[in-house]
């Protein structure tokens, strides 16, 4: 009997990740290939889209191969990858210079510029965002503004992922949850907005045309399957950004689904059947990758950061006891603050060592501990830390709430909901039971299922999740007490923003 399977492919900040997925949702091969970040100056982050293609070329490659080893017959490939970058191509299909990537941040006046330009009430009820340096669109003006040359040759523009799909398939697209990442989407009409097209004076005619995540936009090219080894004509699906295709790969695709995931940023991420926005623009609104609907995300730029900052600045006698005895430094850290009790007795922590994105939108806040006192140790700075991180995740959480959206559950995502103690605080802290995932493979996995609902495997998004996305049978529920004393200690907690920058100690001083 002929066995079946699908290729996600995630092309990711550090690296390109593939998978190979069963039908059942079983991870039949995985492979990666890093590739460098290019910083040529202080702020600025770029990326060669060539390295990026000789990665996806490595990875596919060995992908194909492993599916003949096995036996499987591959039926699409879904694309998945780092949103908001800036690929830049010439009229022969050819890159102009590096990309610029969705954590550049040279573009503070161009994100002025835009505001002016379209009216930063009229851009956010279009394009459901206020303009933030990450996005593609002040990217644009910056390469108009600072290089002309370069801009003089623009024929194309396309995201990161839509790069490695134009050399796959030769054709220009994209999906509509990425293209919301751009600001130039109109987000209800789930195409490009004339209006703000026309007010930034961008052609049209270079922007890739917008789908749906499932939808077929392509099929590899003879040459690309003599170079990666896939099937020429194999299908490949728009798929989706790489926050959507995460959720659809956790089953974040029906309204009262929603995951909360702790990396080196922390995301709440929430599933909207229908269009919400924002009235301060605290939240980011996007489409998702299900065919005509839409998530709510809340962003905190420094959650797992913030401890690993910890662990690598002030905890140096901990890491180096944990690796003479073989054991994981961050599970050093948790012993030392479970014992803390809840509060960490007075003491708090704004994670906002990167600036902040939701709910302040200002990358001059700065974090650090309030309250020290000579009773504190190490563990209750850590404690301080955990709790902080959850807190700010609720700032989201609590927005969300307010626009109608009311989660049943929270999937966890990213290492940091690995731990027992932060899985414990944050749902005591939202209010909410955790639930996790038997196979944690993120975006790869989710673009995979958007393949296959796109050849027919599955009849819809809702029956790709059915089918392959399991639970663990285990869930976190909130301490009914522990939820109490957060209610009250995060009361204390969102006055300190705002005490802080009135007294005007966030300042970014030069380097």
């Amino acid at each position: 009997m002929k066995r079946h399977g699908l290729l996600g492919l995630d092309l990711g900040t550090s690296g390109c990740k593939g998978l190979l997925v069963s039908l059942e949702g079983r991870v039949l091969a995985a492979q990666s290939a890093e590739y460098p970040l290019l910083v040529p100056r202080p702020g600025w982050a770029e990326q060669e889209p060539e390295v990026w293609w000789e990665a996806a070329v490595a990875v596919l490659k060995r992908l194909a191969e492993q599916s003949k080893e096995q036996k499987i017959e591959i039926l699409a490939l879904g694309l998945t990858g780092q949103m908001h970058g800036a690929v830049f191509l010439d009229g022969l299909g050819n890159p102009i210079r590096p990309a610029l990537l969705w954590n550049d941040g040279r573009t503070a006046a161009e994100c002025r510029e835009i505001e002016e330009r379209v009216g930063p009430q009229r851009l956010r009820k279009i394009a459901g965002n206020p303009a933030l340096t990450g996005f593609q669109a002040p990217k644009i003006l910056w390469l108009r503004k600072n290089q002309p040359e370069a801009y003089a040759r623009v024929r194309h523009l396309l995201l990161p992922k839509d790069f490695i799909r134009y050399r796959l398939t030769g054709g220009f697209a994209t999906d509509a949850s990425d293209a919301a990442g751009t600001l130039l989407l109109d987000l209800a009409r789930r195409d490009y907005s004339p209006e703000i097209l026309g007010a930034l004076e961008i052609p049209p005619e270079w922007l890739p045309s917008v789908h749906e995540g499932p939808q077929i936009t392509g099929y590899v090219s003879p040459e690309a399957a003599r170079l990666t080894g896939l099937p020429p004509g194999l299908p490949v699906a728009a798929g989706g950004g790489d926050n959507a295709a995460a959720a659809v790969g956790s089953g974040v695709v029906r309204e009262g689904t929603a995951s909360v995931s702790v990396g080196t940023s922390g995301v709440i991420f929430a599933h909207s059947d229908h269009l919400r926005l924002d009235p301060e623009g605290a939240l980011h609104a996007f489409c998702h990758a299900v065919p005509g609907k839409y998530h709510l995300m809340g962003v905190v730029l420094c959650a797992g950061g913030s401890l690993r900052w910890y662990r690598d600045t002030l905890a140096g006698e901990e890491v180096a006891a944990a690796q003479g005895a073989g054991r994981d430094p961050y599970q050093v850290l948790m012993d030392q603050a479970g014992p803390i009790p809840a509060g960490a007795e007075g003491l708090y922590f704004l994670p906002y060592l990167a600036g902040e994105r939701t709910p302040h939108m200002d990358p001059q806040a700065r974090g650090g501990w309030v309250g020290l006192s000579l009773a504190h140790r190490k563990g209750h700075l850590v404690r301080a830390i955990l709790e902080g991180v959850a807190f700010a995740l609720k700032d989201s959480l609590v927005r969300i709430a307010a626009l109608g959206i009311q989660p049943e559950a929270l999937r966890t995502v990213g290492g940091g909901m690995r731990s027992p103690l932060w899985r414990t605080i944050v749902a005591a802290t939202l209010e909410a039971p955790l639930q996790g995932l038997e196979a944690e493979e993120g975006p790869a996995f989710g673009a995979a299922l958007l393949g296959g609902v796109g050849v027919g495997a599955y009849r819809d998004v809702d029956e790709a999740v059915a089918k392959a996305v399991r639970l663990k049978p285990e869930t976190t529920l909130p301490d009914p007490r522990l939820a109490q004393t957060y209610q009250e200690l995060y009361r204390q907690y969102i006055r300190l923003y705002p005490a802080l920058k009135e007294s005007g100690v966030f300042r970014v001083y030069p380097k």
